[in-house]
């Protein structure tokens, strides 16, 4: 299997809704959401390298970790901008140029699988672009003023997750007309959609969270201790 693909993991969000939290740097597991998210992308043969995109007040604290680590690939830590667009153009242009794909991919989703890492960067490979995501599992309610005024057919609704990969060509294509137009997206599948190309959607898995509030940390250690008795007993 090539290594072609670079992952760029970003981690420059506020966390308004984590209570002063660092959440990236939160204990989880034996380690930390950023070590585990880490490590996670480092066994899979389709990773290149990797670039933790980070805010400028903790630059010297993620370089700090990183270099007391030994990661079997190549990783850096670069600082993101004011919105997630900007976050990730920057860790585009840290990321060598050698890759021909790139994985963008939530800082806060450390349980990713790696064999549906691997999946989603396989189906890029053929289309061009693809995403992890799950069906929705509950009814999906439109609502305007808190009337409900539309009810989607929940068959064709996925929830998104990441990784999202792409053709590295193709998304530097995207990121530059979405600059020329002035457009700011919060979804790199946004991007090439704007271009008009498809999106190939790869069936995740729901343990994929995102953790978003301080109550999804009990959750993710629950999913983490789920797996290690599954381990154990294999």
């Amino acid at each position: 299997m090539t290594a072609d693909t670079a992952v760029l993991l970003v981690c420059a969000g506020n966390a308004t809704r984590m209570g002063g939290i660092h959440k990236i740097l939160h204990p989880l597991g034996t380690s930390t959401v950023l070590l585990h998210g880490l490590r996670t992308f480092c066994q899979c043969e389709s990773v290149a390298e990797l670039v933790v995109v980070c805010r400028e007040q903790d630059l010297s604290e993620f370089q700090s970790i990183l270099a007391n680590e030994q990661f079997p690939l190549p990783v850096r830590a670069v600082t993101g901008g004011s919105t997630r667009q900007q976050s990730v153009m920057r860790g585009f242009s840290a990321a060598g140029s050698s890759c021909t794909y790139l994985a963008v991919h939530d800082g806060a989703r450390p349980l990713v699988l790696p064999a549906d890492i691997e999946r989603v960067i396989a189906d890029a490979r053929e289309s061009g672009a693809a995403t992890l995501g799950v069906p929705v599992k509950d009814t999906v309610k439109v609502c305007r003023d808190g009337v409900i005024c539309e009810t989607p057919d929940r068959a064709s609704l996925w929830l998104t997750q990441t990784p999202q990969v792409f053709r590295r060509t193709l998304y530097a294509e995207a990121l530059e007309r979405a600059a020329a137009a002035g457009q700011d997206f919060t979804d790199d599948c946004q991007l090439i959609e704007a271009l008009g190309v498809r999106v190939t959607m790869t069936k995740g898995d729901y343990s994929n969270i995102k953790l978003t509030t301080p109550e999804d940390f009990a959750v993710a250690e629950a999913l983490l201790a789920g797996r290690q008795k599954g381990r154990n007993n294999a």
